[in-house]
């Protein structure tokens, strides 16, 4: 029966040849990771991370659509970076669980409770890591507005909190004799859409502030502040784009030319959805830049090699993994 199957067992034949067809992709297209010499960190908004349907391929009639095949395809996904901020995780934890068993047991993670209400869409925000690489450094916080600055925030602007609010937490490199630790604060968030972009600039300013000030505080836990999550940028060097870098937060250059979302053209960069990114300070000044070097980023069109021949539309393969595609960096840590 189909309710006995478990992730781990050996999928179908074709199912094992489309993961294996994944796993070459993600060879040819993202760094391998290093336990010496590089960090590589990713973010991706895996849409309505919440149930799932225990078969290999979930048929027409059964709900969710997100099935063992999904799971398994997702985990491959994660585990090329040694740590991700995964957003849309949803109350039940049930595909989430199981994504962490496909990873294996050199695997951890940290995540939020939901948050409740309608604009925080009984979300949680989460981080996965591979402790082969990483472990957290002590730090786990939430990033709450001040109400002195809630105060002379305008009309037009953030008026309470954030919709859901921001996660941070630090991690650290595995203590080594032969190098330093590296350490760093990730800043994880999604923020609420609202019915007109305008209704985002509050959030994006706001994020933008308060890592400005915990950089430059002498207090801070980490000065390596690095901001990902889906932002739900429309497009570059939009209001929205403006107020998430007011405060110097610098966005790679090659992050601003791959595709965010499923629905984008293939093979071109999408200039109107900026919606996920990867940002940190790189000028030397009044906020300190990161203490590693940047070395490359992009993202991962997972349609290339998953359900190619299948019939499937977008919206129905984004149902299965997501309509966002991961989004990635890559630190030299030699």
């Amino acid at each position: 029966m189909s309710s006995g199957l478990d992730i781990l067992d050996d999928p179908p034949n074709e199912v094992k040849q489309e993961l294996e067809n994944l796993k070459t992709q993600l060879y040819l297209e993202i760094p391998s990771k290093s336990l010496d010499s590089n960090l590589l960190l990713a973010t991706w908004n895996i849409r309505s991370l919440s149930k799932l349907t225990r078969k290999w391929n979930a048929e027409e009639n059964d709900s969710p659509k997100r099935d063992l095949k999904a799971i398994r395809a997702i985990a491959e996904i994660i585990q090329c970076f040694d740590v991700i901020a995964i957003q849309e995780v949803r109350s039940h934890l049930y595909a989430f669980k199981e994504i962490v068993k496909a990873l294996g047991s050199h695997w951890s993670f940290v995540l939020t409770d939901v948050t409740k209400g309608k604009k925080g869409n009984y979300e949680r925000m989460a981080f996965l890591f591979d402790t082969r690489k990483l472990q957290m450094s002590g730090l786990a916080c939430e990033l709450v507005v001040p109400p002195e600055r809630l105060e002379s925030i305008t009309s037009d602007s953030l008026i309470k909190q954030f919709a859901r609010t921001p996660y941070a937490v630090g991690f650290k490199t595995i203590n080594s004799p032969l190098k330093e630790i590296v350490s760093f604060v990730l800043v994880t968030l999604h923020v609420f859409y609202g019915e007109k972009p305008e209704d985002r600039i509050g959030e994006l300013k706001e994020i933008a502030e308060w890592m400005s000030d915990w950089a430059k505080s002498e207090y801070a836990y980490d000065s390596n502040l690095i901001a990902l999550g889906d932002f739900n940028i429309d497009r570059k060097d939009d209001p929205l784009y403006q107020a998430f870098t007011s405060t110097g937060l610098d966005v790679p250059e090659v992050l601003n030319r791959v595709p965010r979302t499923i629905f984008s053209d293939p093979g071109e960069a999408d200039t109107d959805h900026f919606y996920d990114q990867i940002a940190w300070f790189t000028e030397e000044g009044s906020t300190p830049p990161l203490s590693i070097r940047y070395k490359d980023g992009g993202g991962f069109d997972f349609t290339k090699s998953l359900y190619k021949n299948s019939g499937l539309t977008k919206t129905q393969i984004s149902w299965k993994i997501s309509d966002h595609f991961p989004l990635w960096v890559e630190f030299d840590t030699s």
